[in-house]
């Protein structure tokens, strides 16, 4: 199911438009070469480039330490920025290129995950347009409703608490709200929920402010941000205001292994391929 979105293709009015970074680095602990492996006749980077410019963004870079990464944007004829291979995170990395390209501090940019080959691109201008909507916030992101027991309680599924307005009250690995009187406990398994209290699971696509990027890239870490691993925390700690869109259908999930690279591989080769039906009307 795709996000209820007018259509993301078309140029954005001054007070909508954004821009992608997509951070992508050549280490990985479990896929070495990530952003070069071949998909479907393309590598990984190349795929996820096209999902910015499907996206609508106004500009779409590649910021990379390394030279191949690099070199492969430039053959397919994309926009990358060489940055520091000192940096910890992908955040710091898209701060770099803000201030390299002088982006003003009002510029939204949506930090894109290079492993994220199959993400629909809807998703991507829906959280930039959720932080233009919300002026009080300094970051948007997107969570989707969480359906199982077993999700809830699984400290890699991240929870996320919004009030009424969508903003973020606290992210956590651990089952928030915590709804005291309808915890029971099952001797053969995990506790179990009742009762319908709603529960979201945050996606981990994000849109900044430049301004409050480069605030954030600068702070030091937080000891919630420490405690959950979650570096989110960090501009919440900081009194910086995320907003949260919620979408129905949880995206495709990124890649990260082999086994993701072979999934993905099928999802896009299927998708690439021209249909033999009838004309559409």
């Amino acid at each position: 199911m795709k996000p209820e979105l007018q259509a993301g293709h078309e140029k954005h009015t001054k007070d909508s438009r954004f821009n992608v970074v997509i951070p992508a680095r050549y280490g990985s602990t479990r896929l070495p070469g990530k952003p070069l492996r071949q998909i479907a006749g393309k590598t990984m980077i190349e795929r996820v480039y096209e999902i910015g410019l499907t996206s609508g963004a106004e500009q779409v870079i590649v910021a990379t330490d390394d030279e191949r990464i690099h070199g492969e944007v430039v053959r397919f004829g994309g926009n990358a920025v060489m940055t520091s291979p000192l940096h910890p995170s992908g955040t710091d990395r898209i701060a770099e290129v803000a201030r390299s390209l002088a982006w003003s501090k009002d510029t939204v940019v949506v930090n894109l995950q290079g492993d994220e080959p199959s993400l629909d691109p809807a998703l991507v201008e829906m959280v930039a347009q959720g932080l233009h909507g919300h002026s009080g916030a300094g970051v948007a992101t997107l969570a989707t409703p969480i359906l199982r027991d077993e999700e809830r309680f699984d400290p890699n599924a991240v929870k996320v608490v919004t009030d009424q307005n969508g903003l973020a009250l606290y992210f956590s690995r651990a089952p928030i709200p915590w709804v005291r009187d309808e915890i029971k406990k099952d001797s053969l398994g995990p506790p179990t929920l009742n009762g319908g209290t709603p529960f979201l699971r945050h996606i981990g696509l994000y849109a900044y402010r430049v301004g409050v990027l480069l605030d954030i890239a600068d702070a030091d870490q937080s000891p919630i941000e420490a405690a959950e691993s979650l570096e989110q925390l960090r501009a919440m700690a900081m009194g910086i205001r995320i907003h949260v869109s919620t979408v129905q259908a949880p995206p495709v999930p990124g890649v990260d292994t082999e086994e993701d690279l072979d999934r993905v591989a099928c999802l896009l080769s299927t998708k690439d391929k021209p249909s033999r039906g009838l004309p559409q009307k």
